[in-house]
């Protein structure tokens, strides 16, 4: 195992963590708190981003690990929200995250696991993100992809369009898969970088080149399909465990008052 999986936990305080050694919990956004040691693995040691973790968010420990992690697949959680075991025993949501016996037949037969789709329904990708951030950052990006990857632009409208997709940047990959969504990713919220510039936004706003990500990468991932680089059937999902539970009455609510009212989120739920 020890070269086989390696999934880094997000966090950026102490947190109840999975006991499995394929899980490393990770400090995001260590530089701008060096006065603070959280006793976990640290992302500002290596090639790292861990400046940018105040726009980047969960970002900077992705980048940290394709950079300075090595096994066959590699993979991104968050310290509250969890790829999950298709067997939930007990009330113990800590329980409930996929440990590696469960995970280990999965590796080989698939190159890319993900978690559960999440289902808008009422509204596209982009009026949701128009409703709830600012959709000059989904125009933005757009402008970007078709100065650098032109070929991915007929995906990008395609995939603003559609009602659901592949969130919250979790997802385990094949190192060599990984490292192509990296380079492309980067290089585009590096360029991001220049065509928006400083923006005067809410601390929970100024995060959005980590929201932005979210979506994009469905356009990555349809792009690949599209070009018959990943298979349909080399991909699967796992349940989405949320360790704190969620407060559906409250995400729910927020979700109409964006949409209908246009409250934009000032918070995660």
């Amino acid at each position: 195992m020890e070269n086989k999986v390696k999934i880094v936990i997000a966090t950026h305080k102490q947190y109840a963590m999975p006991d499995d050694s394929m899980y490393i919990p990770l400090h995001v956004g260590a530089s701008l708190h060096p006065e603070l040691d959280l006793g976990y693995q640290k992302d500002n040691v290596g090639e790292n981003i861990s400046e940018k973790n105040n726009s980047y968010s969960e970002l900077t420990g992705l980048y940290w690990a394709w950079k300075n992690l090595d096994a066959d697949y590699i993979g991104l959680a968050h310290y509250r929200r969890h790829f999950g075991s298709k067997k939930r025993i007990g009330k113990e949501r800590l329980a409930w995250i996929i440990k590696y016996t469960e995970l280990a037949p999965l590796l080989g037969k698939y190159r890319v696991i993900l978690p559960k789709k999440r289902h808008y329904y009422i509204e596209t990708l982009y009026s949701h993100y128009e409703h709830t951030h600012y959709s000059n950052q989904l125009d933005a990006t757009r402008r970007v992809i078709e100065k650098l990857y032109p070929d991915y632009l007929a995906t990008y409208d395609q995939v603003l369009k559609q009602r659901s997709g592949y969130m919250f940047n979790m997802m385990i990959m094949q190192k060599d898969l990984l490292n192509d969504y990296c380079t492309w990713l980067f290089k585009i919220l590096f360029a991001l970088e220049k065509e928006i510039g400083a923006s005067e936004l809410s601390p929970f706003q100024q995060r959005f080149y980590g929201r932005v990500s979210e979506i994009i990468f469905n356009v990555w991932l349809q792009q690949q399909i599209k070009n018959g680089v990943i298979k349909t059937e080399e991909i699967t999902e796992l349940p989405l465990v949320y360790v704190e539970g969620v407060n559906w009455w409250k995400k729910g609510t927020a979700f109409l008052k964006a949409k209908f009212f246009h409250q934009r989120y000032e918070n995660s739920f």
